[in-house]
C-alpha cells in the first residue's frame, strides 16, 4: 500500500528487546535453521506488493511484461490493494449515470465495477501467482472523512457486503472463472481486512473498536461466502507487538486466522527481531498456533535522491545490500516464526526527483519520462528467492521451475 508520512520509532524497542530475549535456546535455532535452510520454502512464501505505476493511471508501464518479470525473479504472490471506492462508488443504482452504467456489474442490487481487481486477477493467473487482496479505501458514501490520511468505513455492513461480492467473483465458486474457462482456475481464498488500522493515516484513533467492529462483520461474511477461507489481520506496524496485545485484550483472537505485520525498520536482523517479538505477542496470548506473514518489508533508495525521513531510507547499493541479508534470513527462521510467507514492498516506485521516501522502494523504478529501470535490488531479490525456492531458472509460470539448483 501507498506509504503515509509517518516514522516509526521502534529502534530503541528493538534494542532493549535484544536484551530481554536474550540468547537462550541458540544451539538449538541453529540446528532448526541448518535445517529449514536446505528444503525449498514452500509455494507462495515469495511475493511482492503491487501498487503505485502498476496500479495508477495513466501509466506506460507494460503490466503483462511486468507480470512475466516478477515470475521469473521468484515471485510466487503478490499482494494488492483492491479499492473498495473505485469499485463502488455509487451506492445504489439509481446513483449511477446513465453513461456509466455499462461499467458496472449488477450484485445482489448493488452497482460494482469489477474492471480494476479483474485485470489484476486475470494477469496473476496467467502466471500462477496467488493473490492477498487487502480490501481498502471506502466510498463517499460509507466514508468517515479523514484530514490525516483516507476515509475508513462509516459502518460494517457494506464493507461486509462488498467482500462477498468479491468472494462470489473469485472465489471457488467465482462468476469470473466460469466467465473466463481458459484460465487456469486459482481462487482467492485469503482476504485482509483493512491495513495499518493502528495508525491516524488509515483509522480514526484509538482505533480498536472502530476497527473491531469491522473485523467482525467481515470475518462473518467471508465464513459465509467460502468457509474454508482465510481472514488476514490488517497489517500491524511500528511497535506491532504492543498493537497486536490491544487487539487480543479486546477479544478479537477468534476473528482472523493470519496475522499481518509492516515490519520497517533499519537492518535485516531488527526485522527478524520485530518478527520475533510479534511471534511472542502471540504466544503470550495463547495463539502460538496461528500463522503470520509478513505484508510489508523494505528499505528504500532514498538517499541522494529526496528529503528522507525514516531510519531504513538508504541507497541503491544498501538496498540491495539488505535485500541480500534478509531473504535467507527469512527462510531460516520461517518454522521458528510461524512464517508463512512475505511481500517486499513495492515491485516498481515512481521515482522523481523529491517524491516521497517510498517512491524509492521500487525493486525496479519508473522514471518521469515513463521508462522502467532496473536497480540493485531487483538482482539481489531474484537471486535470494531463487536460491530459496531451489530454483536456478523459472518456467513460464510462478508454479514451475524450469531448472533446478544443484
Amino acid at each position: 500500500m501507498r506509504k503515509p508520512g509517518v516514522a516509526a520509532l521502534i529502534a530503541i524497542a528493538l534494542a532493549l528487546a535484544l536484551v530481554t530475549l536474550g540468547a537462550a535456546g541458540a544451539g538449538a535455532r541453529t540446528k532448526s535453521k541448518a535445517q529449514a535452510a536446505s528444503l525449498p520454502v514452500p509455494a507462495r512464501f515469495v511475493g511482492v506488493d503491487v501498487d503505485g505505476p502498476m496500479l495508477d493511471p495513466p501509466s506506460t508501464l507494460n503490466v503483462v511484461s511486468q507480470f512475466r518479470d516478477m515470475v521469473g525473479s521468484g515471485v510466487q504472490s503478490v499482494r494488492v490493494a483492491f479499492n473498495w471506492a473505485f469499485a463502488q462508488p455509487y451506492q445504489n443504482w439509481s446513483d449511477v449515470p446513465a453513461s456509466q452504467q455499462s461499467q458496472f456489474t449488477d450484485v445482489n442490487g448493488m452497482p460494482v465495477d469489477f474492471s480494476q481487481t479483474d485485470q489484476i486477477v486475470t494477469l496473476a493467473a496467467k502466471r500462477g501467482i496467488s493473490v492477498l487482496p487487502t480490501v481498502l479505501y471506502a466510498p463517499s458514501w460509507d466514508g468517515v472523512p479523514n484530514p490525516a490520511g483516507v476515509a475508513f468505513p462509516k459502518q460494517p455492513g457494506p464493507y461486509a457486503n462488498y467482500l462477498t461480492a468479491l468472494i462470489e467473483r473469485y472465489g471457488p465458486h467465482g462468476s469470473f472463472w466460469s466467465a473466463n474457462p481458459g484460465l487456469p482456475r486459482t481462487p482467492i481464498r485469503s482476504w485482509q481486512i483493512w491495513n495499518e488500522e493502528q495508525l491516524a493515516y488509515y483509522w480514526h484513533q484509538p482505533f480498536v473498536k472502530g476497527y473491531l467492529a469491522l473485523l467482525r462483520a467481515s470475518h462473518n461474511a467471508i465464513k459465509h461466502a467460502d468457509p474454508g477461507a482465510k481472514v488476514v489481520l490488517g497489517a500491524v506496524t511500528n511497535t506491532a507487538w504492543k498493537t497486536l496485545g490491544q487487539i487480543y485484550k479486546a477479544g478479537a483472537r477468534h476473528l482472523f486466522d493470519v496475522v499481518s505485520v509492516n515490519a520497517f525498520t533499519r537492518t535485516p536482523a531488527n526485522v527478524i527481531l520485530y518478527m520475533r517479538l510479534t511471534r511472542r505477542a502471540m504466544d503470550r496470548f495463547k495463539d502460538n498456533q496461528k500463522p503470520m506473514i509478513a505484508s510489508e518489508l523494505s528499505w528504500t533508495s532514498a538517499k541522494g535522491n529526496t528529503p528522507t525521513k525514516f531510519d531504513w531510507d538508504t541507497t541503491q547499493k544498501g538496498q540491495a545490500r539488505n535485500i541480500a541479508s534478509l531473504l535467507p534470513m527469512l527462510g531460516a527462521d520461517r518454522k521458528q516464526l510461524g512464517l508463512i510467507g512475505f511481500y517486499y514492498y513495492t515491485w516498481i516506485g515512481l521515482e522523481e526527483h523529491d517524491a516521497p521516501d517510498f517512491s524509492f522502494a521500487g525493486l525496479e523504478g519508473l522514471n518521469s519520462s515513463g521508462s522502467v529501470f532496473s536497480k540493485p535490488a531487483l538482482g539481489a531479490f531474484r537471486h535470494a528467492a531463487l536460491a530459496l525456492e531451489k530454483c536456478k531458472v523459472k518456467g513460464s509460470t510462478a508454479t514451475r521451475c524450469a531448472r533446478r539448483a544443484k
